[in-house]
């Protein structure tokens, strides 16, 4: 089910708060707001078809339709998280705007470490996790007419001051609040991950690529140099995650069975319809 846009929908937030939080050039400085929507990713979509709404941000205390990578369903509740989406309208090639995605996931990670104080990391490609478990997940979708790009928008799903998860998730779900033992202000996050995502995001324009990013990215990557299960539509495998390329890829070193001979090898895992678990767990 879509969400109609309209007049009485949602409201320019004040430029007292939010907008005036954000200290970046354009990354945030437009943030559109609703109380609730199916899904911050289908009304950013709706939007970025009209030209003047990039790093425009759309924000909503609850998502009742909310999805993760790979059409997993995400839990929101109503004042406890953040759940926003960023609208870009780049000049960028079509196969390069994946690459974004780890953008985000640095921009986030960045984020949390400076307004809570606490050591998170990036389980590649795109959830953030704290002790084990996820505290928040990404969804890049883009929108294309005749072969050329429209406007991507990166949805963003943060467990704030989320108390407690129901059964099914508690063991691979935490939130910000639980971790730190304090509530968190989520304008201060929200603030600060704009902040680190124009850096960022500056940086990969340069070439399109992550050239610029891989230290900071393989630093914060839960995966690195751990034995990692890589599982696709039709097989699966045991490797050693090394980190990223400059392109977003995983690196994987494995040993195969090449012509009767056993050999290490080193594989390039793309993000796509992989999944990336840890040999004994979520990581």
């Amino acid at each position: 089910m879509s969400t109609e846009i309209t007049n009485e929908q949602y409201e320019w937030l004040d430029a007292s708060f939010i907008e005036e939080q954000i200290t970046t050039k354009c990354i945030g400085k437009k943030v559109v707001y609703f109380n609730e929507v199916d899904s911050t990713n289908v009304i950013a979509k709706q939007l970025g078809k009209t030209p003047g709404y990039h790093g425009t941000l759309v924000l909503a205390e609850q998502q009742n339709a909310g999805r993760g990578r790979l059409g997993r369903k995400w839990s929101t509740s109503k004042g406890d998280g953040i759940w926003m989406t960023l609208i870009l309208q780049p000049q960028i090639r079509i196969e390069h705007a994946s690459m974004l995605t780890l953008v985000t996931a640095l921009a986030v990670n960045q984020g949390i470490r400076k307004v809570t104080g606490l050591n998170s990391f990036i389980k590649w490609p795109n959830d953030i996790v704290m002790n084990g478990k996820k505290v928040c997940g990404i969804l890049t979708e883009m929108s294309t007419i005749n072969e050329k790009l429209e406007c991507i928008v990166i949805g963003i799903g943060i467990n704030a001051n989320r108390d407690s998860f129901p059964d099914e998730l508690k063991n691979t779900a935490t939130s910000l609040k639980l971790e730190s033992k304090k509530e968190i202000d989520r304008v201060s996050l929200i603030a600060s991950v704009m902040k680190y995502f124009e850096m960022y995001y500056e940086m990969f324009k340069k070439e399109e690529n992550l050239k610029e990013h891989v230290k900071d990215y393989n630093e914060m990557l839960i995966n690195r140099n751990r034995q990692v299960k890589i599982v696709g539509n039709d097989s699966e495998y045991i490797g050693l995650a090394l980190g990223i390329n400059e392109t977003g890829a995983l690196l994987v070193q494995t040993d195969e069975t090449i012509r009767g001979e056993r050999k290490t090898v080193i594989k390039t895992v793309m993000s796509g319809e992989v999944s990336v678990r840890g040999v004994y767990g979520y990581v």
